[in-house]
């Protein structure tokens, strides 16, 4: 178990302040491929207003495109979109920002396959990570953890809806559509009755 930003494991930092690339991993969509603001908040289950805020505080901003003067669109990536996810739940457990930005900056070194299995734990005032069951037992016995993330659930909670939102590319090439898996199929049934 490291905790975010320990010496054992230290953040990365972005060169002239600007916020480094989450995931270096392409494993992950076409990185061309995003998301509007508007379809990232739903994603993600957030406000435009935290969007909005976290952009221009670079807590999260997007990888694809940033906006520029009124008018442009920013643009979210998979990954942004993950990690707004992560941002929220932390938010709900009643985590700082400040504390959210130093576990931000230490899932930045993590590769996507990594991800999928780190859990983090939050006493309510630090972020911890936990990469194996001995290490969350651990934890939960000193009586420290109170709330766990699986990062790969909050992947497959966006796998699952991402495809349902208007996609668009960077360079201005056509998305092409993928196939709704059985899931969305029937999510999709319910909804038109």
């Amino acid at each position: 178990m490291v905790e975010a930003g320990s010496p054992e494991r230290p953040p990365v930092r972005a060169a002239d302040g600007e916020q480094g690339e989450l995931f270096p991993d392409a494993s992950l969509p076409d990185e061309l491929v995003g998301y509007r603001g508007p379809a990232a908040c739903q994603i993600a289950g957030i406000t435009y207003r935290q969007l909005d805020y976290w952009a221009r505080t670079k807590l999260v901003a997007p990888s694809i495109r940033t906006a520029h003067g009124s008018g442009s669109q920013r643009l979210y990536s998979f990954k942004d979109i993950l990690v707004l996810k992560v941002v929220k739940r932390l938010l709900d457990t009643g985590v700082s920002l400040q504390n959210i930005r130093v576990a931000v900056e230490h899932l930045r070194v993590r590769g996507v396959r990594d991800l999928a299995r780190v859990t983090l734990f939050s006493d309510g005032t630090t972020v911890y990570e936990c990469t194996s069951p001995e290490e969350i037992v651990d934890l939960l016995q000193g009586g420290q953890g109170v709330f766990g993330i699986a990062v790969s659930g909050a992947m497959q909670e966006i796998s699952g809806t991402i495809h349902e939102f208007q996609a668009e590319r960077a360079d201005g090439g056509v998305v092409e559509s993928v196939e709704p898996d059985e899931l969305t199929q029937r999510r999709n049934a319910r909804r038109t009755g």
